[in-house]
C-alpha cells in the first residue's frame, strides 16, 4: 500500500523477492499474499478477488475499514 491521490491510499500489488522480518504471511486457496507490517491496520479484514468481466480482468479490494474513495476509485480512506 501506498500514500497517493485525493483519498490518501492506494493498494499496490508486485511480487515479493524477499519476506521482511515485521511482514505477515498470508496463504489460501494455493496463493502466497506477503504484507508488510505498517499496511497490515489498514487492510487488516479485507477480503481480495480476481475478477473477470468479459475482456476486463482486475483484482477487487473488499475492505471493511474503508470509509471514503476518490471518485474514480482508485484511493481510500479509513
Amino acid at each position: 500500500m501506498r500514500k497517493t491521490g485525493c483519498s490518501g491510499l492506494a493498494y499496490t500489488l508486485d511480487f515479493a523477492e524477499t519476506i521482511g522480518k515485521t511482514d505477515q504471511v498470508f496463504e489460501s486457496h494455493g496463493i502466497t499474499v506477503v504484507v508488510d507490517a505498517r499496511s497490515l491496520d489498514f487492510i487488516n479484514g479485507t477480503e481480495l478477488d480476481y475478477t473477470r468481466d468479459g475482456i476486463n480482468e482486475a483484482f477487487r479490494f473488499c475492505n471493511p475499514k474503508v470509509r471514503s474513495e476518490c471518485g474514480c476509485g482508485e484511493t481510500f480512506s479509513v
